[in-house]
């Protein structure tokens, strides 16, 4: 398609090799519109809004409104409030715009300055099947990046109402993602699926549609280093560490991380292995593995580093190797090691420890609430959008087939 290649070019490690050109918005600087809903926010939406930046100057994100979504889609699991503050705190974005309209069209380009928009390369319908890109593709203002494989909403959603535990094997079976062969576990999968007359979306690879099905998250060195942004702590910086899951990185999490930033000049933020998340939350947390985690974490504008496998009980090593200042943690409760041993000891002794009060009572226990206790709807949203899915991947197939043989 020659519109895809009128900004740039996208390779399938998701680097933007970019054509700028010279742009129409502010001061001549090159403006691109992302749209979406936003919903779950997770490392998915960071690298495609990652892959935007790369194109342009600065990077504009239109959110549709919880009552746009819920007429398209299904209800969305956040808020439009909470999902804007996500949104606001991916390192990449430059202004949030409430109120998109779920077709982009060219005047919503215009008002906003933006020469462009874009989005990955799945496709998005309305209620009735029609692209909502459509008006910005026959424009020429439209671009492709690529979609980040082996997450998505839907994907999460089914983690959270199918309980699976496959996100975080270890070992040889790490990255398996066929179900579980628990007799148990098939048992109670094929009896909630009876019940609620439900998909296998977002549970396994057999998941049918070509886009929001789960497929596998590999995981490379490449993806940490474009998601880190490589800086180093300067001498006189005051050095904040906090550690935790930070599993299904939300709005607490977010607001917990921008008043420990505003502690010190430089944020570390520890994360906790899989098999130590599930020792102190238990059930089949974390719902995000330690890989996905890492890229969540390292997407949020106030975190300057991540120690990926960080130990459960802070260390003087830790503190000293990293040249620590001050420990922090949230007011959730803090498990204690073996039932006994205070994982904060070191930092109190050194009277360096400060408990922090994000003011926001959201968790990731609360996430799961709201999932459970919409379970028929979320179930119903996820049937519809794979059948549409299906439907428009064939329909394109076919048209490549005709295009082929003509």
């Amino acid at each position: 398609m020659s519109e895809k290649l009128m900004y740039g070019t996208c390779n399938a490690n998701g680097d933007v090799t970019s054509n700028k050109c010279n742009g129409t918005g502010k001061g001549n600087e090159i403006r691109v519109w992302c749209d979406g809903c936003y919903d779950m926010v997770h490392f998915g939406h960071a690298n495609s809004l990652r892959q935007a930046k790369a194109l342009g100057d600065k990077v504009i994100v239109g959110i549709h409104t919880d009552e746009e979504i819920t007429k398209h889609k299904g209800p969305p699991v956040f808020t439009e409030e909470e999902r804007v503050k996500m949104v606001k705190g991916i390192k990449w974005v430059d202004e949030v715009v409430l109120g998109a309209p779920y077709v982009t069209t060219l005047e919503v380009l215009d008002q906003n300055n933006c020469d462009f928009c874009v989005h990955g390369d799945d496709i998005t319908m309305t209620a009735e099947g029609v692209d909502t890109y459509h008006l910005v593709k026959s424009a020429n203002r439209y671009k492709e990046v690529k979609r980040t494989a082996g997450v998505s909403t839907t994907d999460l959603v089914g983690r959270m109402l199918l309980l699976t535990r496959n996100h975080f094997r270890q070992g040889s079976a790490e990255y398996d993602i066929e179900k579980e062969e628990s007799t148990a576990k098939l048992l109670k999968l094929q009896q909630l699926q009876s019940r609620l007359g439900s998909s296998n979306m977002g549970q396994d690879s057999s998941a049918k549609s070509p886009w929001t099905g789960c497929s596998q998250f590999l995981p490379t060195t490449q993806k940490i280093i474009q998601f880190s942004d490589g800086k180093s702590p300067n001498p006189s910086d005051k050095i904040v560490y906090v550690a935790g899951a930070f599993d299904l990185f939300h709005v607490g999490h977010l607001d917990f991380l921008e008043k420990a930033s505003k502690l010190g000049d430089y944020l570390i933020v520890g994360l906790h292995t899989d098999p130590v998340v599930n020792s102190y939350k238990g059930s089949n947390y974390p719902i995000m593995n330690l890989h996905e985690r890492v890229l969540s974490v390292l997407a949020c504008k106030f975190v300057n580093e991540v120690v990926i496998g960080a130990p459960y009980c802070v260390t003087e090593e830790l503190l000293d190797h990293f040249k620590i200042d001050i420990v922090c943690h949230g007011r959730t409760p803090i498990a204690m090691e073996d039932g006994k041993i205070d994982p904060y000891a070191v930092p109190k002794t050194r009277a360096i420890f400060e408990l922090l009060d994000s003011g926001n009572e959201m968790t990731t226990e609360r996430i799961v609430e709201r999932i459970i206790s919409h379970r028929l709807e979320y179930e119903r949203r996820n049937q519809a959008k794979e059948k549409k899915e299906i439907e428009a991947f064939e329909a394109l197939q076919r048209q490549k087939q005709t295009q082929k043989a003509g």
